[in-house]
């Protein structure tokens, strides 16, 4: 009988991530981290969460081997960061009516993209959307609440990941 594989767990302390194989300098929000994670507030949430999903731009990253679901992405997606709108912290295409961020981008940061499964389920309007597991910008500076490591590390990382893999995020 062969031997099954854990799913990575991935930990961010301290201005680090840390996975069985090692750790990484991280950029986290310009908030710190919080239990209280409100939308705008610059912030990344404490917790455990699952990490779902990745996308990638198939013109600039060559296909992740994964077992966690990785897809390419489309020009025109967007994720809802409008807590007044019924697909709030939801992939959705663009143009949409409502405020939603443009997850294809000029700078590198979304070229891979795991999404952190935080308020996902149920979605709490105002509680904060679109946190992700990202490229940090070459300067390591803050982000808008996602957890950032170098392009080289997350590509390392992301073929340890499976659907039972999960991120602990604390100060």
């Amino acid at each position: 009988m062969a031997a099954t594989r854990n799913d990575e767990q991935l930990a961010y302390s301290a201005g680090r991530l840390y996975w069985s194989g090692g750790s990484a300098p991280a950029a986290i929000g310009r908030g710190g981290v919080t239990a209280n994670k409100k939308e705008g507030d610059g912030a990344t949430p404490a917790g455990v969460y699952p990490l779902l999903f990745g996308l990638y731009r198939s013109d600039r990253v060559a296909l992740p081997a994964s077992r966690l679901p990785i897809t390419p992405m489309a020009p025109n997606q967007g994720w809802v960061d409008d807590p007044a709108d019924p697909n709030y912290n939801r992939p959705v295409w663009l143009p949409y009516p409502a405020r939603a961020e443009r997850m294809w981008r000029e700078d590198h940061v979304y070229d891979v993209v795991v999404i952190i499964g935080y308020n996902m389920n149920p979605v709490v309007a105002g509680a904060g959307s679109a946190i992700f597991l990202h490229i940090a910008r070459p300067t390591f500076s803050p982000t808008e609440g996602c957890i950032a490591i170098s392009k080289d590390i997350l590509l390392r990382i992301i073929p340890l990941l499976g659907p039972e893999s999960a991120i602990a995020i604390r100060e």
